[in-house]
């Protein structure tokens, strides 16, 4: 149970990370600075505080509190990343810092206590903290990148007006076993 836990995490982590990478390849360079209002993030402003984050939880996941001494989160929520390369490379850097957290856990520290600001949980209890932030996070990215797209957004699951479509192809291939992400995730390799 705790393998398929494992590996059904990692492909939901890589669905989010997918789902992201797939808006901001829609966006032009201006569009991903772009604010509602001054107080209101922006998709650089969101990937900013979830590089802070995964930096935080994920070194030495297994080991140290997962809310570091060396993180300035109120500093995630300011226009800090200035250029798309900034933002790709705080985007791969936090992503990898995750995967790789998630490769150091086996059958022997799976039962290890994680602290977060000195709150104790399980591995799971960690990991499902984190993955409803990413995906809170992430699907506010997509919901700025589809407003400023409109109708030149490109869908990234079922397009209006597919579902039924889309249904039917499902439903014409014989019941197995897979993880709704493999369709997806698959499509990138």
């Amino acid at each position: 149970m705790k393998n398929n836990y494992l590996e059904s995490v990692k492909k939901q982590f890589a669905y989010y990370k997918m789902l992201g990478e797939k808006t901001f390849d829609q966006l032009e360079d201006k569009q991903i600075f772009w604010q509602t209002d001054p107080e209101a993030n922006s998709i650089a402003i969101i990937v900013n505080h979830l590089w802070g984050n995964m930096k935080s939880r994920w070194t030495d996941f297994l080991s140290t509190d997962g809310e570091k001494t060396w993180r300035n989160r109120d500093l995630e929520f300011e226009s800090v990343i200035k250029t798309r390369t900034e933002l790709d490379e705080k985007w791969t850097d936090g992503w990898n810092c995750l995967f790789e957290a998630l490769e150091s856990i086996n059958e022997d520290n799976f039962e290890t206590e994680i602290y977060i600001r000195n709150q104790g949980h399980t591995v799971v209890e960690a990991i499902n903290r984190q993955l409803a932030h990413y995906a809170y996070h992430i699907g506010q990215i997509v919901l700025i990148g589809r407003m400023l797209k409109g109708k030149e957004w490109k869908s990234l699951s079922i397009p209006k007006g597919e579902s039924k479509g889309y249904n039917k192809e499902k439903f014409a291939k014989a019941k197995h076993k897979a993880h709704f992400t493999d369709e997806y995730l698959q499509k990138e390799d």
